[in-house]
């Protein structure tokens, strides 16, 4: 309920930019990386594959990524399209807005601890997930750090 609460907030603040929280977290991690393919976007957006293929579908479609040769021709590599990267230039000051609104209501300290508390959260999540049907690459210590250091705008 929480999350679904705060993706609103975020997305009624974005929404003069076109996108939706989500949206703008896949292409800013694919501006950060330059290029990325699916199994380098779900671990550091921890977005689970189906989810994640859905989105970029969309992204795809709307013109905002496209897809680029890569060594390996199994794997879909995409990169932001001049499209995309100009929603994202649109949008980033919009996130900053409304990072600054939750920032300002709920404080940097109690933001700083629940960014502390999720992060645990989400390495146990991952862990489990690990014992149960085979975990990704990424450690879930790592995973949690990744979590924790989301409190500034995705570059």
């Amino acid at each position: 309920m929480v999350s679904r609460a705060v993706t609103q907030l975020y997305d009624d603040i974005l929404r003069p930019s076109g996108l939706r929280v989500t949206q703008f977290s896949i292409l800013a991690t694919i501006a950060r990386m330059g290029e990325a393919n699916l199994r380098q976007l779900e671990h550091p957006l921890a977005i689970d594959q189906t989810t994640l293929t859905r989105s970029l579908g969309l992204l795809e479609r709307d013109g905002m990524i496209e897809r680029v040769p890569h060594a390996d021709g199994r794997v879909k590599a995409m990169q932001l399209t001049s499209r995309g990267t100009r929603a994202l230039e649109r949008a980033r000051p919009l996130w900053a807005r409304a990072q600054e609104k939750v920032l300002r209501e709920v404080g940097t300290k109690a933001w700083a601890d629940a960014q502390r508390r999720l992060a645990r959260l989400l390495s146990v999540a991952v862990e489990r997930r690990g014992k149960i049907g085979g975990g990704g690459a990424v450690s879930p210590r790592r995973q949690a750090r990744r979590m924790a250091a989301g409190s500034s705008p995705p570059r």
